[in-house]
């Protein structure tokens, strides 16, 4: 009977790691960072929150040296990848 109650205890714990890993990654939105759109470089945020700043939002990709690449400044072009995901690289 002992058995029986850790098997589904198992069960259970699981499915829940499964369900909170699914609604993280389907509720997540990709990075955002100001960005000037010129030189690529990282600017504080305050630069694109009133829309009169020099900076713009830029979404996905990876820093280095203060410097963004490998997203894109249009949210939508974005994939942020999770569950069901049809991501892929290409070059």
């Amino acid at each position: 009977m002992d058995r029986r109650k850790l098997r589904s205890g198992t069960v259970v714990l699981g499915g829940m790691g499964v369900l909170a890993a699914t609604l993280t990654a389907c509720g997540s939105e990709p990075d955002r960072r100001c960005v000037d759109r010129v030189t690529q470089e990282i600017l504080p945020r305050y630069e694109c929150e009133d829309g009169r700043g020099s900076g713009s939002y830029y979404y996905g990709g990876s820093s280095h040296k203060n410097r963004v690449s490998g997203g894109s400044f249009d949210k939508s072009a974005v994939d942020r990848g999770g569950f069901g995901s049809s991501r892929s690289s290409g070059g």
